[in-house]
This record gives C-alpha cells, sequence and structure tokens, in this order.
C-alpha cells in the first residue's frame, strides 16, 4: 500500500512502523489505511499478543496530518478529500482507543496532532528526553481533533484548555506529569524494551517499561498549574484574554502574547469542544463531535489562511476572519457544531 508505514511480527508482538522521515512521519491518508488495515489483520490473530508503534528512522514521532493535502482539499474540491482524510484517520483513532491487544506507542521525538491521535489511545505510552509534545492547531486555524477534545478534557484542572488554545510543548517529563505518558525511558532504552515486550508475557509490558524507566526531570508546567487554573477558567474565550490581560507578570504576558497570534474562531471552537467532550461517555460520540467540526472549519477562510502564513509563505502573518474574538458569534458556533445529515455523519468501523 505505501512504503510509509513498515509492518512486521517480532516474537508475538505486531509492530508498526512510521516511515516518512523527510516529513518527520506526518500522515498520509495510504498510511492511515495502511496501519488500519495491519491493526484489523492482528485483531483476531491469537498469535500476536501485542501492538508496538514507534518510526523507523530520523527525528520525531509523527508531527501530525498531512497539512498541504488538507489545505490543497479546502482550495480545491470544496473539502472533499479533506473530510475522507478526517473520516478515515478518525476510524483509526477509534479502533486504536478500542483495541482488545495492549498497545504500546513510543512517543521518542515530536508527537503532534496526528501523532497525538495515534499514541494517547495506547494503553501504554512512551516518552523519553526527545519527547515534544503539541496541539498547536488553532496557530493554523483548526482545532485539537484527533480525540484531543476527549484527552484534553480530562486532564488535570485547565490544562487541557490551556493546551489546546496555546499549542504550548511538553517535554517528556512534563507529559508524565500530566499522565499523557505513562512511562519515562531514556532513549538508550527503547530497543531493549520492544525487543523484551515482543517475547514476553503481555500481562509484564508495565513492569518491563517500569523496570526501565529513568527518573524524569522536574516537569517544568506543574510550578504554572495555579495561574493556568485561575486564568484558564473560563469556556468563554474574551474571559481568559481578559484574565490574562489583567496580569503584569512576564508568564502571562507571554501567553496572552501567543494567543494573540492565534485564530479566534478556533479558540473557541477548542473551548466549547472541550466542554462538550467532558459531558460525554463514549469515545465514538466524541469523534462524531470531531468529524462535524473537521467537516466545516476545513472550509472556513481561518484554515487555508493559517496554512499558508504558517506552512506555506512562513510569514507567521496570518489574517484571521473574523479578525478577534468578539466577530465569532455564537451562531457561527452553532453552525459549526450542529450535526451532519445523517448520510455523512461519521461512524467508527
Amino acid at each position: 500500500m505505501t512504503d510509509d508505514i513498515l509492518t512486521r511480527i517480532e516474537g508475538h508482538a505486531g509492530v508498526i512502523s512510521l516511515n516518512r522521515p523527510g516529513a518527520i512521519h506526518a500522515l498520509t491518508l495510504p498510511m492511515v489505511h495502511a496501519m488500519t488495515e495491519a491493526l484489523l489483520k492482528w485483531k483476531d490473530d491469537d498469535a500476536i499478543k501485542s501492538i508496538i508503534i514507534d518510526h523507523a528512522e530520523g527525528r520525531g514521532f509523527c508531527a501530525g496530518g498531512d497539512i498541504a493535502f488538507l489545505r490543497n482539499s479546502a482550495l480545491n474540491d470544496g473539502g472533499a478529500s479533506g473530510r475522507k482524510f478526517f473520516h478515515d484517520e478518525y476510524q483509526l483513532n477509534h479502533l486504536l482507543f478500542t483495541y482488545p491487544k495492549p498497545v504500546v506507542a513510543f512517543m521518542d521525538g515530536i508527537t503532534m496532532g496526528g501523532g497525538v491521535g495515534i499514541s494517547q489511545p495506547a494503553r501504554f505510552r512512551v516518552a523519553t528526553e526527545n519527547t515534544r509534545f503539541a496541539m498547536p492547531e488553532t496557530g493554523i486555524g483548526l482545532f485539537p481533533d484527533v480525540g484531543g477534545g476527549w484527552y484534553l478534557s480530562r486532564l488535570e484542572g485547565r490544562v487541557g484548555q490551556f493546551l489546546a488554545l496555546t499549542g504550548a510543548r511538553l517535554d517528556g517529563a512534563e507529559c508524565l506529569a500530566l499522565g499523557l505518558a505513562t512511562h519515562n525511558l531514556p532513549s538508550e532504552a527503547l530497543a531493549e524494551a520492544k525487543a523484551r515486550i515482543a517475547v514476553e508475557d503481555p500481562e509484564r509490558i508495565d513492569g518491563i517499561l517500569g523496570t526501565l524507566s529513568a527518573s524524569p526531570p522536574e516537569a517544568r508546567i506543574v510550578s504554572n498549574i495555579l495561574a493556568i487554573n485561575r486564568h484558564f477558567a473560563s469556556d468563554r474565550y474574551e474571559d481568559i484574554l481578559a484574565s490574562l490581560e489583567g496580569d503584569d507578570s512576564d508568564w502571562a504576558i507571554k501567553e496572552l502574547a501567543t494567543l494573540r497570534t492565534k485564530s479566534p474562531q478556533t479558540c473557541k471552537v477548542a473551548l466549547r469542544q472541550l466542554a462538550t467532550s467532558a459531558g460525554l461517555d463514549d469515545f465514538a460520540d466524541n469523534m462524531a463531535m470531531e468529524y462535524r467540526i473537521g467537516s466545516r472549519v476545513l472550509t472556513r477562510p481561518d484554515f487555508a489562511e493559517g496554512v499558508r502564513a504558517v506552512i506555506v509563505d512562513k510569514d507567521n502573518d496570518p489574517k484571521w476572519n473574523p479578525a478577534n474574538a468578539e466577530g465569532v458569534s455564537e451562531e457561527l458556533l452553532d453552525a459549526i457544531f450542529a450535526p451532519l445529515p445523517p448520510q455523512e455523519e461519521w461512524k467508527p468501523l
């Protein structure tokens, strides 16, 4: 199907290695299909006891999805191929979330966007000193999808809202402290961890990873939890901006400046997304909601403009529409979150 995904069996483990180093293993639709096919094939194979997801070479685990492809769809086919990408990617996310065998994701390096979507559903999520985790979508007029609403809304306090709005990057120690990673290993221990998982009792995976774990450095974000909970307490974006404006600390000034670069539309979308997701009991319902959002946001002006400014022209000067938080009406948000026609709604595999 594609050389960008390598699949093999080692011992009793099915191994999926992302192999697109030139794009930091960003996911394409053929990669999504290859991963899905392998997981479905191994799901009912009694010889396969666990799944390992890693990257084959180069830096980074997975930098996200194929943003250029999505922008091209938004500009040239009314979003049709982009919606197909979201639809199938979200089915992969759900398949991993509900997978009956233990999945171990090695988040060694950049883990963003689509990389979060294939690592967070795993039962075991391994960070290293190289991990750089983020959901930076509001900077390109998108939103923290691939299950981001589910995972971020369930973090301590208001950290999820902070991460969704600012796109802040976390290191391995911070991922472990927040529960986004289950273990922290030195990168030189990964080969041994994978080799042992492939041959030892699957019930021992937690013990294997625990034995090889290293004590992480201090998680920097912990010292800012109180400030995050205070300033990001509201689900109303204007309240968050006002709270930061009223604080002259270096941290608040920096975070306010960061928010000023983001799409007001998708910041408001993200806040409603997380608030809605927090009340859901079924991950499939979350993915159906995110598909509705993605179907609408994909063809809104901010996405193509955000990708142009950040990735294509790299001028980092997007012209958001609406240009400010006050211009993003509740009616617009209602339209973005509204149900799709029944035949267009997302469903799991």
